[in-house]
């Protein structure tokens, strides 16, 4: 078995990640946003793949999750866990608070969602009632409980085109909907780990209140300040990941 972890906006390295080999992987999609890391953590074999480049090149609507997904697919996943920096809708979704969402909402559009289309093989519909492994989570979820972060131990995860940010009408309709959490890169991520057949799950890293939730104004020193003390944090829960595995 081999973990795979996808960092997003301030995880395109892993500082704890002991690197081995960088692979330069071509896939029938292109290829990937950046080499896929073969490595060890914890003293065990894991790849890492970063999901805008390294550097943090590409917006989340110019990825090409396709390449990402059949790159790590093709360098041995067999399970991936995704990690990404998201805006808080819930009154507990607070700055530094992770969660581990267990369904999503896609607000996206324009983007190659599907393996299974005429191009590339037959019309496939897959089963996505339940977005997340659910033995996944149940793993992330007790070493966040044994860590005893700050924690949402279940949300719904609203994916949105970005790159802007989005307006306080569109988060106070994506919380009518019943969002909890605001990002932009789980579809169709998720939903194309599930067409490959590999385990998914994520851990969301709350950086800042989304739009209409905070007095002030979303600064980027903000969000950056919160990304550079908590991805730290996710480093250290991943490494405790991969040694109970």
């Amino acid at each position: 078995m081999t973990l795979a972890f996808i960092g997003g906006t301030g995880l395109t390295q892993m500082q704890n990640l002991i690197q081995h080999q960088r692979l330069e992987l071509d896939t029938p999609w292109g290829r990937p946003a950046a080499p896929v890391v073969r490595g060890e953590l914890s003293g065990r074999p894991v790849l890492f793949l970063a999901r805008h480049g390294d550097p943090h090149v590409l917006l989340p609507h110019q990825v090409n999750y396709r390449a990402n997904m059949a790159a790590l697919k093709q360098a041995g996943a067999t399970e991936i866990v995704a990690v990404n920096a998201v805006g808080g809708i819930h009154s507990a979704a607070q700055s530094g608070v992770v969660v581990v969402p267990d369904q999503i909402i896609d607000y996206t559009h324009g983007r190659e969602t599907t393996y299974f289309d005429q191009r590339n093989g037959p019309v496939t519909h897959v089963d996505f009632s339940w977005p997340f492994d659910r033995a996944l989570r149940e793993r992330l979820l007790a070493v966040l409980r044994e860590a005893n972060l700050p924690r949402l131990e279940s949300g719904v995860y609203g994916a949105t085109q970005g790159p802007r940010l989005e307006t306080a009408a569109e988060i106070a309709r994506m919380e009518r909907d019943g969002c909890d959490i605001v990002g932009m890169t789980a579809m169709p991520e998720a939903v194309l780990a599930r067409e490959l057949e590999l385990p998914y799950a994520m851990l969301s890293l709350v950086v800042n209140p989304a739009a209409g939730k905070s007095h002030t104004e979303i600064t980027m020193a903000e969000i950056e300040a919160v990304i550079h003390a908590g991805m730290g944090a996710v480093c250290e829960l991943l490494a405790t990941l991969v040694a109970r595995s």
